[in-house]
């Protein structure tokens, strides 16, 4: 196993997709910010792990797991996830980086050590579109979170976190990486999600997009010589299906016309993803549900979501029935308004920061008594 650092043009505008829709929803809403960067460049590296054993038993000889970082690594380590379709870099942007990572900020990068992973089929992580195609292995939630854990604790020599956070994807493996390592952070907290199984409207209308995928005349198994067309209109169906806020919608489409502008502005800015890479990684949710093992979880929890979510809708009961079998837990739910952004709120870390820096201050560091390696501990 090795990591690479600092390799060239990280990024392509390709990572812009449907995730980054919730961002520009924020941009349509919300008055400018301002532009500069409070926060440090990000480090960038790739980890290799050789041989990974995939839940179905396949296996990859070389699997690669991308990563950013930001401060240094003497610092209080964190580690931040992403959603579904988007990658690290996705995090870095005004609203959210902004409101965090900068000097005298919760998140403050001159004080902590901050990770920020590649999902697998994401950013510079290894994805179906490297070459293999359908013929890459078949991930789940807890590969994913498996394979970081090796790359943050084997890769970057991490052997305690202070707090593992995520949005959307990110928060459902947020969940995942209390139950898989519940003596390796102190803090957990999940936004946009719900500890149960996927199911209801949620995994309907991700059912309904890797059908449409899958049955789109020009994927043809996965081996098309260019990217469906298909694609790219069922997944914004998808997002404005089920993020943007009913409130903020209607505030920004108030009549046909603006409505008509406003999904035509979409069709313009969305930058095509790659079809299968988009396919694997609706598919990795399938089978998520971390509800039967909820107990083992240790660190202290902060669940957040807001009330205009549209895969989470807190009506259901989900959080508050769960979160009672969690030694120490406590939910925020983020008020709706015409400024948030239904399953995209999350995303605008100004609404919720401070129940993040309550919860830092009133949760002890961690001495990580029952680590094997407690003397390498960070902090």
């Amino acid at each position: 196993m090795q990591a690479n650092h600092n390799y060239p043009n990280p990024y392509s505008a390709r990572v812009f997709n449907i995730a980054l829709l919730a961002f520009l929803l924020f941009t349509f809403f919300l008055s400018p910010l301002a532009i500069a960067q409070n926060y440090p460049q990000p480090v960038k590296g790739v980890w290799t792990l050789k041989d990974f054993k995939f839940h179905t038993g396949e296996v990859l000889p070389e699997l690669n797991i991308g990563y950013q970082t930001l401060g240094s690594a003497s610092g209080i380590p964190v580690v931040v996830l992403h959603g579904t379709t988007s990658s690290s870099q996705s995090l870095l942007n005004p609203a959210f980086a902004g409101e965090l990572f900068g000097p005298g900020q919760v998140l403050d990068a001159n004080k902590y050590y901050i990770i920020l992973p590649d999902s697998i089929a994401a950013g510079k992580s290894s994805k179906p579109s490297d070459g293999l195609r359908m013929k890459f292995p078949h991930f789940d939630y807890s590969d994913v979170v498996h394979a970081q854990y090796s790359m943050i604790h084997d890769g970057l020599n991490v052997k305690h976190l202070r707090l593992v956070m995520g949005n959307s994807m990110g928060g459902m493996q947020t969940w995942l990486w209390g139950i898989d390592y519940p003596d390796y952070m102190d803090i957990l907290v999940p936004m946009a999600s719900m500890p149960i199984e996927m199911s209801g409207r949620n995994w309907m209308l991700r059912r309904l997009l890797i059908d449409a995928i899958r049955n789109d005349p020009d994927w043809h198994n996965g081996e098309y010589s260019k990217q469906p067309e298909g694609v790219k209109r069922v997944s914004i169906f998808f997002s404005v299906a089920t993020n943007g806020g009913t409130q903020a919608l209607q505030t920004k489409g108030d009549t046909r016309g603006s409505a008509d502008a406003f999904v035509d502005r979409l069709g313009r800015d969305w930058n095509d993803g790659d079809a299968n890479d988009l396919l694997y990684k609706w598919e990795s949710s399938q089978n998520f549900n971390p509800s039967k093992d909820l107990e083992k979880i240790k660190a202290k929890v902060l669940a957040i979501n807001s009330a205009d979510d549209e895969r989470n809708p807190p009506q259901l009961g989900v959080m508050e029935r769960e979160l009672k079998r969690i030694t120490n837990a406590e939910y925020y739910l983020i008020p709706a308004s015409d400024k948030t952004l239904g399953h995209g709120t999350v995303g605008l870390a100004r609404l919720w920061k401070d129940q993040l820096e309550h919860i830092l201050k009133r949760t002890p560091l961690s001495t990580c008594v029952s680590c094997a390696d407690a003397a390498l501990v960070h902090y």
